[in-house]
């Protein structure tokens, strides 16, 4: 990791689950790091937790990724008073319920404006900033089991409605932007983590209850981050695939 040192690491969804697991790993590290998140107030508390000394690299920008405009201004603030970004986190995420045939349009939009559009502004604009610098960044899209080929539900359990297909479309964007990344003759490098069911806030209780210790943590998936940033610079992590031991699907 001591090419990473106070390199500027951008983590959406950063107020909990996933995303806050990240920032403390990251700055444990001895990154730089942004959290982007919807709840200014989650940010806040996630810096106050972090040991004194690793404060001051953690920096927050309260910022809702499905609105084009406010990742713009989250990402100019960070050219501005960090440099650029070296590295993206793509994290931020939502589930709601129902299914897709007849749910609310208005929460399939959500959805994929959240866990789809809000990844490719962000990658836009992180890309935007290792180009133009010449830097070897590295591009992270936290997927899940539901963006992979093959994923295959229990149909006794409750549909994942456009969750899924917006994982399914993060996967192609994770593919085409490391074809394009080659085409330019970048090293930015990109890799898609895709873990399963997660004990973070976003997933029901009573789906947690039926689970039971069958789940990951949000720190397993943190571990897979910093262990795709750690591979030498000439290798590149393209896919890890994390699921509990004796989780079916």
């Amino acid at each position: 990791m001591d090419r990473w040192q106070n390199r500027v690491a951008v983590i959406s969804g950063a107020s909990s689950g996933i995303g806050a697991a990240c920032a403390r790993i990251l700055v444990a590290a001895g990154l730089q790091v942004v959290g982007l998140a919807r709840r200014a107030d989650r940010l806040e508390k996630l810096r106050q937790s972090l040991p004194a000394e690793q404060r001051t690299r953690f920096h927050q920008q309260t910022c809702d990724v499905s609105q084009e405009s406010q990742a713009n201004n989250a990402f100019e603030w960070i050219e501005k008073e960090l440099g650029g970004i070296d590295v993206l986190v793509n994290n931020a995420g939502i589930v709601l319920g129902g299914q897709l045939i007849d749910m609310p349009t208005k929460d399939i939009s959500n959805i994929l404006q959240t866990n789809l559009m809000g990844s490719i502004y962000c990658t836009k604009l992180a890309t935007g900033s290792m180009i133009r610098r010449q830097v070897p960044g590295h591009l992270i899209f936290v997927n899940s089991t539901a963006g992979v080929a093959g994923y295959k539900p229990d149909p006794a359990e409750e549909s994942l409605n456009a969750y899924t297909p917006s994982k399914f479309g993060l996967t192609a964007v994770h593919e085409i932007c490391r074809q394009e990344l080659i085409q330019k003759g970048s090293k930015i490098k990109t890799t898609s983590i895709n873990p399963g069911w997660v004990a973070t806030e976003i997933v029901p209780d009573e789906t947690k209850a039926k689970l039971g210790e069958v789940i990951l943590q949000a720190d397993d998936v943190a571990q897979a981050v910093l262990y795709a940033l750690s591979t030498p610079a000439h290798t590149q992590v393209e896919q890890i695939t994390l699921r509990a031991v004796g989780e079916y699907f």
